[in-house]
């Protein structure tokens, strides 16, 4: 059945983009100021890893939309929400909390912060998934600062089938797949149009703003631009993707090789031609990762990679489906890593080399080879049990729609 076929380059893409993440946390940690001038364009391209986020709220919307719009198409009910609502817990919900936990506990001992009612209480919104609403809150944990986009993407993962549920109750849409698709343009206009009055209605002050004053700091820097709604927005596209891609033919088409390779080259282009700008790369409506080149290219590939005659599965080595499998372990416990190699060896990354980029590569190394191993035991050990109970407390009501594991 079509929902059981992999999806062609959606693994590729989610290496991608937890190993973009991965460069962008080392490259921050590379002394610009000591590494030879014909080294700095590529040192600087690699800060901007952080475009992997983008890919992953895309890839999240192009595979958890995909049973809607075959349920919408099909004119059947609604995918079950109890069965979508475990899922997902049991795929974020466990390697998060605990990764929350043991960078709370670094936090306490490691980098002996003194436990005060705020920390716990973003710890403790963290745990909640509801870190995302302040920039008080938004960093839930010191010492594992890629967290704070899990609640975000929890926040689409409920905005999702929220937005569908009006689709469904819209009967005109029913097996009328072009309307359907036109109805989420308008759900995306909607989203983008209260993202700005996000921008709008919340404007912070000066005091304490800036990444000098730390992860808050930072924090109160990047909101009110960083938010749950504009974040969706970048969702909703993937979503988009989703239901472009089960209109298509499923006969596989040069045509498609050709487009996956374009739009590749667009992203990656939006990519490289980042540094001079904003580290965040503000694109339009100020809404980060070059939004929206960025994600529409990334949307395009995930099609395109779908229909591909030989590009997809090409991509989709075995070596990239490993690392895709264990991306979450890599995006969660990466700092945690980073952090731990800093303090132990306040010399790592170069620092205290006389060849920085040559003691930097070297630390580099260690640090990618334990974040794998970390991500590979969090794999096994944690998400995959996870998943499992998830998939057998749904499989008496499993039906045609099950959404993508991702």
């Amino acid at each position: 059945m079509r929902q059981q076929e992999r999806l062609a380059g959606a693994d590729f893409l989610r290496a991608a983009a937890c190993l973009l993440v991965l460069a962008h946390h080392l490259a921050l940690r590379l002394d610009m100021r000591r590494i030879p001038d014909e080294l700095g364009p590529i040192a600087n391209i690699l800060r901007f890893g952080n475009f992997g986020v983008a890919i992953f709220f895309v890839l999240s919307g192009f595979l958890l939309a995909h049973p809607f719009w075959r349920a919408l198409d099909d004119g059947s009910t609604m995918p079950s929400l109890r069965q979508y609502t475990i899922r997902r817990a049991a795929r974020i919900a466990p390697g998060f909390w605990v990764a929350a936990t043991v960078s709370f506990t670094l936090s306490l001992t490691l980098l002996a912060l003194p436990l005060t009612p705020e920390l716990a209480f973003r710890y403790f919104s963290g745990l909640l998934f509801m870190s995302q609403w302040h920039w008080r809150t938004f960093f839930p944990v010191e010492a594992d600062g890629p967290l704070w986009s899990i609640p975000f993407e929890v926040t689409s993962y409920i905005l999702l089938p929220l937005c569908f549920f009006l689709l469904f109750r819209l009967s005109i849409l029913r097996q009328r797949p072009l309307l359907a698709r036109f109805a989420w343009l308008c759900v995306i206009a909607t989203v983008l149009l209260a993202h700005v009055l996000i921008l709008t209605v919340f404007p912070f002050d000066d005091i304490g703003r800036g990444w000098q004053y730390g992860l808050q700091g930072g924090a109160k820097e990047w909101m009110p631009r960083y938010n749950p709604i504009g974040f969706f927005a970048v969702f909703a596209l993937g979503a988009l993707a989703a239901g472009v891609e089960v209109m298509l033919s499923r006969r596989p088409s040069a045509w498609f090789d050709a487009a996956a390779l374009l739009a590749l080259a667009v992203a990656g282009y939006r990519l490289v031609i980042s540094p001079g700008g904003s580290a965040e790369a503000y694109g339009w409506l100020e809404i980060p990762y070059g939004f929206p080149v960025f994600p529409l290219a990334i949307a395009t590939a995930l099609v395109s990679l779908c229909h591909s005659q030989r590009l997809g599965r090409l991509l989709d080595n075995a070596p990239v489906r490993y690392v895709a499998k264990i991306s979450f372990g890599i995006y969660i416990w990466q700092e945690v890593i980073l952090i731990s190699i800093q303090r132990l060896n306040p010399g790592s990354f170069g620092a205290s080399s006389e060849n920085v980029v040559t003691g930097w590569l070297l630390s580099c190394g260690l640090a990618a080879a334990l974040v794998l191993l970390v991500a590979s035991l969090s794999y096994h050990l944690l998400e995959r049990p996870a998943i499992d109970t998830g998939n057998r407390l749904t499989s008496p009501q499993s039906n045609r729609a099950t959404p993508f594991k991702v």
